[in-house]
């Protein structure tokens, strides 16, 4: 049997110390309310202050479900709740304990933290098979 993953590693700078201690606080407090909900929030990754204390720096990693819906939702949530702004992008990849036809591969999202918004993702699935059909890949 085989075992599918997703995997990232990407820091956000929220801009001040005292940001970042609540950016942690929101993050526990949805974590903990997550045990209990039918379409959890930030299941599927883990913050940890990357340069503590003083620093503003985020580190966000997958934990053993990795899912990068939830990084996107989280940080447009610290987004609107630290009023960040400018642009901010992330990429994962996807693989299989085992080979697997189609189980490899990643992506990338871009999110625009003024506008709330995700402006762009692609995945290298997609990418392939627009290449593969003659298609510009990059329209």
């Amino acid at each position: 049997m085989a075992d599918y993953f997703t995997r990232f590693s990407c820091l956000l700078d929220v801009g001040s110390p005292d940001k970042a201690v609540r950016a942690l606080e929101l993050f526990r407090e949805l974590h903990a309310a997550d045990h209990d909900a039918d379409d959890p929030e930030v299941a599927g990754l883990t913050l940890v202050r990357q340069d503590a204390p003083e620093g503003s720096i985020l580190w966000i990693y997958d934990d053993e479900h990795g899912d990068p819906e939830a990084v996107i939702r989280f940080v447009l949530r610290l987004a609107h709740d630290l009023d960040l702004t400018g642009l901010w992008g992330f990429t994962y990849a996807v693989t299989c304990s085992r080979p697997r036809l189609d189980a490899f591969g990643g992506g990338a999202h871009v999110i625009d933290l003024g506008a709330r918004k995700s402006i762009g993702a692609t995945s290298t699935q997609d990418w392939l098979t627009a290449a593969l059909n003659g298609e510009d890949p990059h329209a």
